[in-house]
């Protein structure tokens, strides 16, 4: 087992990250700019460090979750000239597929090997190291990783080359981005048609529109106890982090020459509803399609 791993970014994922590797026997020597992120990283049995460079001293594994690509590349610019030579740095952070690729090559030119391990399956994921990691990278060094990353995830696939697990993210958080907004509208309708939140989940979880936003994540109270709409939409997956998602995903289907039509709208709709929303979890969209309908029709 590798022992000495450093982690960076110690906020709703990327703590309970951490506090699972502790669980498992690893030391971990754990660094976020965030004073209660630190101490509640202390109680979980990390050792907290004062900065970036002190996370990646002396390990064999470092580990990043952070908000977007350009922090990445800026923490890396601290990380790579501290950390021994051939260091495994895994970014676990959803970010362009052209960021995560130059953090791969600022990484190899250092002298170390990197991988892009983006995930899904969100805060209760993470808690319960249940996180589905979707990796970029060369063959060699997924295998060096591997074992760090089953300690934090149920399921591991290796995608292919840098960026590649970053692709998979983007393209997997497009098509939920869209089918919660199609689900929405779908309940919506049938509020209006008289059809109850129950006999809708009974009827389509078992047919033919049948999907993980409905049968696992249903946006509307009472069929799915577990769902954040139980929680009054305490994320969960926060609204501003879908927007993010699909932001990335927009991107990429522009710079690509896709016809995404669907994609992209999905991102320009969450754009709206983030701005009063951004806390929400992202299945709290079902709210705005209500509120921005009428009896007649949509406005």
């Amino acid at each position: 087992m590798t022992e000495k791993i450093g982690f960076l970014g110690l906020g709703h994922m990327g703590g309970p990250m951490a506090a699972n590797l502790v669980k498992a026997g690893y030391d971990v020597a754990a660094f976020d700019p965030a004073p209660a992120a630190r101490d509640k990283a202390r109680e979980d049995g990390a050792t907290v460090v004062d900065t970036a460079a002190a996370a990646a001293t002396g390990r064999d594994v470092v580990i990043t979750m952070l908000p977007n690509g350009k922090l990445v590349l800026d923490v890396y610019a601290d990380l790579l000239p501290a950390a021994n030579p051939g260091t495994l740095f895994i970014d676990c952070s959803t970010i362009d597929v052209a960021d995560a690729k130059a953090a791969a090559d600022l990484a190899t030119a250092a002298g170390h090997r990197a991988l892009d391990a983006p995930v899904s399956g969100g805060v209760a994921g993470a808690a319960a190291g249940t996180l589905t990691f979707m990796v970029g990278g060369e063959a060699a060094d997924f295998a060096a990783g591997l074992a760090v990353l089953e300690v934090m995830g149920g399921k591991v696939v290796h995608c292919g080359g840098a960026g590649v697990g970053q692709a998979a993210k983007i393209c997997n958080n497009m098509l939920l981005g869209v089918s919660m907004v199609a689900l929405s509208e779908a309940l919506v309708l049938g509020e209006k048609l008289g059809l109850s939140h129950q006999s809708f989940f009974d009827v389509v979880s078992t047919a033919s529109g049948q999907s993980w936003a409905l049968t696992s994540y249903c946006p509307v109270p009472g069929p799915v106890p577990t769902s954040p709409a139980n929680n009054d939409y305490q994320p969960g997956f926060a609204t501003a982090l879908m927007t993010k998602d699909l932001g990335l995903a927009a991107n990429a289907l522009r710079d690509n020459g896709v016809d995404g039509a669907l994609g992209a709208l999905a991102a320009e709709i969450y754009t709206r509803f983030n701005q009063d929303n951004a806390g929400r979890d992202f299945s709290a969209i079902v709210t705005d399609v209500r509120n921005r309908s009428t009896r007649e029709g949509a406005q």
